[in-house]
């Protein structure tokens, strides 16, 4: 594509998003019921889950009220359903919110239960429907005087749900850019006995020993029906950008967090361009009235968006790298000419800095108020319209590590030369956030640095992605060398690799789960060890695929077909790494170290060249899964009385956002 029809691109981008206003094709329902309120199925705002398959559920209800939300849970619980909860937004990645017995389950929606936001003027606090948006929860306490000091980017969230999944601004300061941080009290509605009515609320504050297992719990202690957070007098703040140079990013990141009460980075590697927002609190009487209107959650036309993704599928086909980087360049530009969205006089950006109320700067997503009129307009990623598609990784890391990241990355990118990253640059490139360290169970341990980076999904799950590799690469070392903790709401699968491990209170909040199976205060049940669920049941387990050790089997069948083939140099691979203990030399690619180290598996249950020469086929699970996974165990008593009990605790509640 030439740079003028791309010249011409972004004109066109230009006077649709100058004056973009909010009427526009609103985002569809994630519910679809084929009857009313019965055969539904649930989707999330991209229309596809991560294994692309359908979620379904027999029957939905629309609670209104706290008590209606309860009775709704004691019937299920009496009747011995497995309960998902979910929101009107459904803008959760991974497939948390669906059941995993699709005809014993039911849907519970908050959609119509989001009515009551009580504001206590003298103790500056607001208490919520779990259902409430977060945009109308804070128009209605910045009217009143007040602000919430932590939210999302993204707007787009109930209460309820940012709650359960650790969702979160960008700060060091105070208590933090982690919203359930600023939580002083919730209300759980939790299964109980039959004496207790089924279903019961309880009431949380700090000083109550669930609170911290409550502040992110995934939906699995209960669904939270009202929530209480601490609030600060209204405030403003003023934003700066600057584009600059990104030469000395992984030693500047923590200054810059220290400096700036609400900073954050975005960089583009592949630009070498890191943008720093300079972003704090300033007095309330300071002039300007600004809106940030960010414009990747702004209403696009729905031909400019078919356009561009258009142009980036055709890129990836041809493995067109100048295509692409041509794409990051102007867009990267457009975001520095209208500051990616920031509007002084909520119409324009006239210069900085950009000076506006809390309430119209901490958050932003002006494509969800729409009308169903305008049809020509809607968010990028409605998939009604095949426009953007693509996958969001968000990895969050210890400030002490996070440095060693980025030149880790940048090592990658000179390797492979910066173009092959022009992809996550179409995108937003890389985004850094800072959140303090948190007492929640399922928070973070200590200031922490969070890493959201976008790159292209296929439409065909088959098709391969163009520098496929790259983007895996740097996924594995934040999450395996780096050991980064996933973002519960987003991520593929291989985020969520021994995510237990990483956290050092995953077990108070097992147990704070156990506790409440069936409104028992306390279980009687002993907790089976993280390690052994892995193992067959028979041998004190609960069979669950080790996808970690799946994948160490499957680079085992590589091993085997390099072993396989009789040309020479197949052969020298194997005899150098195998037999005479050679170490791999540095320059081998990442994926021909992976499979050669890979006969150290097959060593550890006892396979030497010459049984792997001798096999006509290879199964995965029979020949090397089952036998690092269960090696040699003995046989419980107790499998039948544990894994057949009717009283086992309920694994059915999940509140997103």
């Amino acid at each position: 594509m030439t740079n003028l029809l791309w010249l011409c691109l972004v004109l066109w981008i230009s006077t649709a998003t100058l004056f973009t206003t909010s009427s526009a094709m609103p985002p569809p329902n994630p519910i679809k019921c084929n009857d009313i309120n019965s055969n539904c199925q649930l989707s999330n705002s991209y229309g596809v889950w991560g294994d692309r398959q359908t979620c379904h559920a027999p029957n939905i209800v629309y609670p209104t009220t706290e008590e209606h939300l309860r009775q709704e849970l004691a019937n299920a619980n009496k009747n011995n359903l497995k309960v998902k909860i979910v929101t009107k937004f459904s803008h959760t990645i991974p497939k948390l919110a669906c059941p995993s017995n699709s005809k014993n389950s039911l849907f519970i929606s908050t959609e119509k239960y989001d009515s009551t936001i009580d504001i206590n003027m003298e103790r500056l606090t607001v208490t919520i429907d779990g259902g409430v948006g977060l945009r109308k929860l804070i128009d209605t306490i910045e009217k009143a005087g007040l602000s919430l000091v932590a939210s999302t980017y993204w707007e787009g969230v109930t209460v309820a749900g940012v709650i359960s999944t650790g969702a979160h601004g960008s700060s060091w300061w105070g208590k933090g850019g982690a919203i359930h941080d600023h939580v002083i009290g919730l209300n759980l509605i939790v299964p109980a006995n039959e004496n207790e009515g089924y279903a019961k609320v309880i009431k949380l504050t700090p000083q109550d020993p669930l609170f911290n297992a409550a502040k992110v719990s995934l939906g699995l202690l209960g669904i939270i029906s009202k929530v209480t957070f601490q609030l600060e007098p209204a405030f403003k703040r003023s934003i700066t950008l600057n584009f600059t140079n990104d030469s000395g990013i992984e030693d500047e990141f923590m200054e810059h967090a220290r400096k700036n009460e609400f900073g954050d980075i975005q960089w583009y590697p592949s630009r070498q361009i890191a943008v720093y927002r300079y972003d704090n609190r300033v007095p309330l009487n300071t002039p300007g009235d600004a809106l940030n209107d960010f414009l990747g959650f702004q209403s696009n036309p729905i031909l400019v968006s078919k356009y561009v993704r258009a142009a980036e599928k055709g890129f990836e086909n041809t493995r067109n790298v100048g295509g692409k980087c041509t794409m990051a360049s102007f867009f990267v530009a457009y975001k520095k000419l209208i500051a990616n969205g920031l509007k002084n006089n909520k119409l324009i950006f006239t210069g900085y800095p950009v000076v506006g109320h809390q309430g119209k700067m901490q958050s932003s997503g002006s494509c969800l108020y729409s009308s169903s009129i305008d049809i020509t307009s809607t968010c990028a990623w409605d998939p009604t319209i095949n426009g953007l598609f693509f996958y969001e990784s968000t990895a969050i890391f210890p400030s002490s590590k996070f440095g060693n990241f980025i030149r880790d990355v940048k090592k990658l990118r000179d390797l492979v030369k910066p173009e092959n990253m022009c992809g996550v640059d179409i995108y937003n490139g890389f985004l850094f956030r800072f959140i303090k360290a948190s007492d929640a169970y399922l928070g973070q341990g200590e200031d922490s640095v969070v890493v959201d980076f976008n790159y292209y999904r296929a439409s065909d799950a088959l098709t391969p992605r163009f520098n496929q590799d790259i983007w895996e690469e740097i996924e594995q070392m934040a999450f395996l060398k780096y050991e980064a903790k996933p973002h519960w709401a987003k991520n593929r699968n291989v985020a969520f690799v021994d995510v237990q491990k990483k956290y050092p209170k995953f077990n108070k909040f097992v147990a704070a789960m156990f506790s409440l199976d069936r409104g028992k205060e306390i279980s009687r049940k002993a907790l089976i060890a993280w390690e052994k669920l892995c193992q067959p049941r028979a041998a004190g387990g609960l069979n669950i695929l080790d996808v970690q050790v799946w994948n160490k089997a499957a680079i085992c069948k590589l091993l085997w077909n390099v072993c396989k083939k009789k040309d020479k140099l197949s052969h020298i691979l194997w005899k150098d790494q195998y037999t005479m203990g050679v170490s791999i030399v540095p320059q081998a690619s990442w994926i021909v170290q992976k499979i050669l180290k890979a006969t150290k598996y097959l060593e550890a249950v006892g396979y030497q060249e010459e049984d792997i020469v001798r096999m006509e086929k290879f199964s995965i699970q029979k020949v090397i899964y089952t036998r690092l996974v269960r090696g040699e165990y003995e046989k419980v008593r107790w499998r039948k009385l544990v894994c057949n009990n009717v009283g086992a605790p309920p694994d059915g509640f999940l509140s997103y956002s």
